[in-house]
C-alpha cells in the first residue's frame, strides 16, 4: 500500500472520530440546562448520586448484553481516574456550583477544558503538539472565556472554585478516557467507570435521599433521566470513541462549541439573556477549532 493509498483509507476514520467527539459535545451542551431542570426537583447530592447510579445500571446492562469481558488488571487504575473524574468529580462540582451560579456563567469552565484536556493528554502520553495547535486552542479558550464572563457580567461568583476545581478533575478524566478507548470500545470504557464508583454513588444516594428533599415534577425527572442516560453513557461513549479515532488533543478542542451552545440552551429554555455577541464569538470560535482541526497534533 502506497502512502496515499494509506492517507485515503485513513480518511474516513478521522471524519467519523471527528463526527462522533462533535456528537459528543452536542450532547454534553445540554448537561447544565438539564442539571438546573433537575436541581427544580432533587438537592445537588442527590442529583449526582442518583444520575450514577441510575447510569450504572444501563451500563451495566449494556456490559451483560455485549458479554463485555472484565478489563485487565492493567487497566483498572485508568478506569478508577475516569470515574472519580467524570461520574463523581465533574458532576459533583459543576452541580454544586450551579446552585450558586446560573448556566451561562458556569460554562466558562467549559471554555477552558479543551486546553486543559489537550494539556493534560501531552503531558500523559508525551506528545507534542504544533505551535500552531496551541495558539489556536489558546485563542479559542481565551475567545470562550471573555465571551461566557461578558455574559454573566464578569462578575466571580462563589461557584468558581468549584468550576475549576471540576475543570482539572475533568480534564483527567477525559484524557484517560480517550487512552483507553484505544484499547477497549467507548462504551465499556465509561461502563467499567460507572461500576467502578457504583458503592459510592449507591451510598451517596442513601445518604442523600435522607437528608435532602425531594420534589417530584416532570422536567426535575426529565432533567436527571438525561443526566444519567445521554450524558453520562450516550455522550461519554461516542466521546471516547471519537478521541481514540483523531486523538485526545484534537477532539478536545471541537469542545471549544460547547459553552456557545449551552448558551443558546439557556436562552432558549432558561430565558436567560444572550446579546448581539453570540454570532462574533461562534465564529471565532469555529475558526479556532477549525485550525485546531488542521493543525498537526
Amino acid at each position: 500500500m502506497t502512502e496515499h493509498d494509506s492517507a485515503t483509507a485513513l480518511r474516513p476514520i478521522a471524519v467519523n472520530g471527528t463526527a462522533l467527539a462533535a456528537l459528543g459535545v452536542a450532547v454534553f451542551s445540554f448537561t447544565f440546562p438539564a442539571t438546573h431542570w433537575a436541581l427544580g426537583g432533587f438537592g445537588p447530592w442527590t442529583t449526582v448520586a442518583v444520575r450514577g447510579v441510575l447510569a450504572a445500571v444501563i451500563a451495566g446492562v449494556c456490559l451483560i448484553a455485549g458479554r463485555a469481558p472484565v478489563p485487565a488488571r492493567e487497566h483498572w487504575p485508568g478506569l478508577l481516574v475516569v470515574g472519580l473524574g467524570v461520574v463523581v468529580g465533574f458532576p459533583l462540582l459543576t452541580t454544586l456550583a450551579l446552585t450558586t451560579t446560573d448556566t451561562s456563567h458556569a460554562a466558562v469552565v467549559i471554555g477552558a477544558l479543551p486546553l486543559a484536556t489537550a494539556i493534560v493528554a501531552a503531558a500523559r502520553e508525551g506528545n507534542r503538539p504544533s505551535r500552531t495547535f496551541w495558539a489556536a486552542a489558546v485563542a479559542g479558550a481565551g475567545a470562550v472565556t471573555v465571551f461566557t464572563l461578558a455574559q454573566s457580567g464578569g462578575a466571580p461568583t462563589t461557584g468558581d472554585l468549584y468550576l475549576f476545581g471540576a475543570l482539572a478533575v475533568c480534564a483527567a478524566g477525559y484524557a484517560e478516557g480517550g487512552r483507553l478507548a484505544r484499547v477497549m470500545p467507548g462504551l465499556r470504557v465509561i461502563s467499567w467507570a460507572l461500576i467502578a464508583m457504583l458503592p459510592f454513588t449507591l451510598a451517596g444516594s442513601l445518604v442523600a435521599l435522607s437528608f435532602e428533599p425531594v420534589h417530584f415534577g416532570g422536567r426535575a425527572l426529565l432533567g436527571l433521566a438525561y443526566l444519567a442516560a445521554v450524558s453520562q453513557v450516550l455522550g461519554l461513549m461516542v466521546w471516547y470513541r471519537g478521541m481514540a479515532a483523531i486523538g485526545v488533543a484534537r477532539a478536545s478542542q471541537l469542545q471549544l462549541a460547547q459553552p456557545l451552545l449551552t448558551l443558546v440552551w439557556s436562552a432558549a429554555l432558561l430565558g436567560e439573556h444572550l446579546d448581539a455577541a453570540t454570532p462574533l464569538a461562534a465564529l471565532a470560535v469555529l475558526v479556532c477549532v477549525a485550525v485546531t482541526q488542521r493543525a498537526r497534533a
